[in-house]
């Protein structure tokens, strides 16, 4: 005798049928004691657990550039960090499997996720950001991770189903370079994603990219939040004059011609570079710089699009949010909430 079980909200709507007696375990797959001998419907249980965790968090938010280098994973740290500065309980998820710089970046390097019989605690971070990253849980930092597309596939299921990530506003998922395995596997199992954060730096090379990864979320029918332009402008340290390095607004003009909305430009700071090597951001080292506020306008604009407010979600932030709201000039947010 069969029974099924109905997975909701996920790409796949037809009900799932599962032998009568379901594991009913809150943790992955690859964790179990069980996982050699069990006979259970496993791609049933994966997404009820995926679907369970991701209940629990409002808004589940992508940050991809189909470029490596150009300033992602310090956007996406700095990115947490702002919504989290702002009022909001934010969880960050490293689905950068080959280059999980995130624990650097944040000064966690020595640290290592241990599992229970509920799944596996993130990292919580002194001011709540909740972490997960592969660079938590192995042992060799210097050991290349050589994975074949279905243990990636099997990695990004443990770090969406197998974190405890609790009640959260936002879960920010940091992803990879290129439009692969790892960001079809997210979109598949959390088909329901909130929106993208689409990171560039000014030069056309980098925004041919841009373009591929604009292209491949409308495909998906996921929302873009934005694109932010990196390293946009340098700061001079001697006299804060601003030099165009690699060009300036290319950003926004792609934006433009793509019907996309542009949500902040991020300068080519030496802070933000010294910072990320310290394991501390900038939105939190230096609370008053011109790159604390550009981030936290972006932070502030991503709020706006999805409709979120702090004094509504968390209870806090209230009086920052709309203080961050006139940092820089008002025609974006004005544009994504006409």
């Amino acid at each position: 005798m069969t029974k099924t079980i109905e997975i909701k909200n996920m790409r796949d709507t037809r009900t799932v049928a599962a032998p009568a007696k379901d594991c009913g375990y809150f943790h992955g797959c690859q964790t179990c004691d069980e996982n050699d001998t069990c006979k259970l419907d496993r791609a049933a249980h994966k997404k009820w657990l995926i679907n369970k965790r991701m209940a629990d968090i409002k808004y589940k938010v992508l940050v991809g550039s189909n470029k490596g280098g150009v300033g992602k994973s310090t956007t996406t740290v700095n990115l947490a960090c702002a919504l989290e500065k702002l009022g909001y309980k934010v969880g960050l998820a490293d689905a950068d499997l080959h280059g999980p710089n995130i624990p650097k970046m944040l000064g966690i390097e020595n640290v290592r996720l241990r599992g229970d019989k509920d799944g596996i605690a993130p990292h919580i971070m002194p001011a709540g950001l909740k972490v997960a990253s592969l660079g938590l849980l192995i042992e060799d930092q210097n050991e290349p991770v050589v994975w074949r597309d279905a243990v990636k596939y099997e990695f990004i299921i443990e770090l969406l189903g197998n974190i405890t990530w609790g009640k959260l506003d936002f879960l920010i998922i940091d992803l990879p370079p290129g439009t692969g395995n790892e960001h079809i596997t997210i979109m598949d199992f959390i088909p329901n994603l909130d929106g993208v954060v689409v990171v560039s730096t000014p030069q056309d090379v980098a925004l041919l990219d841009a373009r591929k990864m604009i292209s491949f979320v409308k495909e998906r029918n996921t929302p873009i939040i934005g694109i932010v332009e990196n390293m946009s402008g340098l700061i001079c340290p001697h006299c804060s004059g601003e030099i165009d390095v690699f060009k300036k607004g290319g950003g926004e003009r792609v934006a433009s011609e793509l019907g996309v909305p542009f949500i902040g430009a991020i300068p080519l700071d030496s802070e933000i570079t010294i910072c990320a090597d310290k394991g501390v951001p900038v939105v939190q080292a230096y609370p008053e710089s011109p790159s604390t506020k550009a981030f936290m306008a972006v932070a502030e604009r991503c709020a706006i699009f999805l409709g979120a407010h702090p004094e509504q979600e968390s209870g806090g932030g209230a009086a920052q949010f709309r203080e961050v709201a006139n940092v820089t000039a008002g025609a974006t947010v004005q544009t994504i909430v006409s």
